[in-house]
């Protein structure tokens, strides 16, 4: 039994193995030959119309091409119109532009199917030359009005943006205007709080608040002006020299307290007056005799006012005059035209007028400080406030002095000028400031 199984299976074992072999046989050669790659059908025809192109008709090819890249151009034209036409939008432009694109659009799926059937020049009725030609300038038509789209675009943007700028720019002058009128009243609120006195309640401490806040004013105004001739391309270094000829100063900062004493000097100069000596330079002196009680009540009218506000509730006002003088005695013509190129200030403030400039503003805050302070000395029933200045050269004393410079360092300083006057009230001595040299 176990022969016979062995002897029937062996002959099938056997016929299996030889048809495998022969499988393996067959395929060996398939596995070595070459497999011809697929080409696509329309892959084949471009092949085919390339070579015969090339070989037979090249210049027809030339002139499709460079009508094809004419119309694509033109499509781009088209399409950029369309968008400029939508903003700020323009129906009939719109329409325009869309007929172009349609009609370019049309224009390219006709060359797609002369392409296709190999009839390049059907719809040409010049020689080849002359259609490259012609389509080339066509191009550069439409490139060229892309560009001057593209060019009409940004400068819109550009006139936007310009827009913009001017915009924010007055926005911030504005911020900036409400941000110092806020300032001038919070400034005045707490000098107004800290100046709350009556008639019979004026003391040294409440003038010399009011000194301060003179101080602070007249060196805010020469900051102002020392920044204005840097502006205007000013030799600082002579101007210093026309004020304080003999004075050499130990740094170049410390040329800003020969400006002050020019602006002190001016502004003070009659302060002893009761009329502030502008009863003598053409103005009425509006009260012969003018009491303590008329000074405590000018005084109490101006300080809670803007010098604008008042010389416009009362533009004939002793306070007006003194601040038109002030202004023609400080600013010399010269300097004004050099400043600002023109005398427009000048002839505005002849004529009685408030000239509406940064420039004049801070200068009519230096004249109303004054002017209260000097209101304020006037009010004194007794010992009025009397203003006091010290020679170039004097010897430097601390009861009469105070130094601007504590680092002149010298054994014995002598006073190069004085920067801000000194006052007496009574027996009591407010020092005036004073560099040493």
């Amino acid at each position: 039994m176990d022969s016979l199984t062995q002897h029937t299976l062996t002959p099938t074992k056997t016929k299996f193995s030889t048809t495998f072999a022969k499988v393996l046989h067959i395929q060996k050669p398939k596995s070595t030959q070459k497999v011809k790659p697929h080409i696509h059908q329309h892959d084949q025809k471009l092949h085919n119309l390339n070579n015969n192109n090339n070989n037979n008709n090249q210049p027809t090819m030339d002139a499709f091409i460079a009508k094809l890249f004419a119309t694509i151009s033109s499509v781009k034209a088209a399409y950029a119109q369309l968008q400029v036409a939508q903003s700020p939008y323009n129906p009939e432009a719109i329409q325009h532009a869309d007929q172009i694109l349609v009609s370019e659009l049309k224009r390219l799926s006709e060359y797609k199917q002369l392409f296709l059937k190999n009839h390049l020049d059907d719809d040409d009725v010049n020689s080849p030359e002359t259609t490259q030609l012609l389509a080339e300038i066509q191009e550069q038509k439409n490139l060229v009005q892309m560009y001057d789209i593209t060019l009409k675009n940004l400068n819109s943007q550009n006139k936007l943006k310009d827009s913009e700028i001017i915009f924010l720019k007055e926005k911030l002058n504005d911020t900036n205007k409400d941000n110092k009128m806020i300032q001038r009243r919070l400034n005045s609120n707490s000098f107004n709080e800290k100046m709350k006195i009556s008639f019979s309640s004026i003391t040294v401490n409440s003038f010399l608040l009011a000194l301060h806040q003179t101080v602070k004013s007249v060196k805010s105004f020469v900051k102002f002006l020392m920044d204005a001739m840097e502006d205007a391309n000013w030799d600082l270094n002579a101007a210093v020299s026309s004020i304080q000829p003999d004075v050499c100063f130990g740094d170049v900062s410390q040329q800003f307290f020969a400006f002050e004493s020019f602006v002190c000097r001016v502004m003070f100069d009659g302060f002893n007056d009761s009329g502030f000596s502008i009863t003598n330079n053409g103005f009425e002196s509006g009260s012969g005799s003018w009491s303590p009680r008329f000074f405590y009540d000018s005084f109490i009218e101006l300080k809670s006012l803007k010098a604008q506000d008042y010389i416009t509730w009362k533009p004939n006002s002793t306070f007006a005059r003194f601040c038109w003088l002030k202004y023609l005695k400080l600013v010399h013509p010269v300097m004004e035209f050099s400043l600002f190129g023109n005398l427009n200030q000048r002839n505005l403030v002849s004529d009685g007028k408030f000239p509406e400039t940064n420039f004049f503003s801070a200068f009519a805050d230096v004249a109303r400080r004054v002017w209260l302070l000097h209101c304020l000395a006037n009010a004194f029933d007794s010992n009025v406030p009397s203003v006091f200045q010290v020679r170039e050269g004097s010897r430097f004393t601390e009861v009469f002095m105070e130094s601007v410079n504590d680092e002149a360092g010298n054994a014995s300083p002598e006073v190069g000028f004085t920067v801000v006057p000194g006052f007496k009230v009574g027996g009591t001595v407010i020092q005036c400031q004073v560099y040493l040299t």
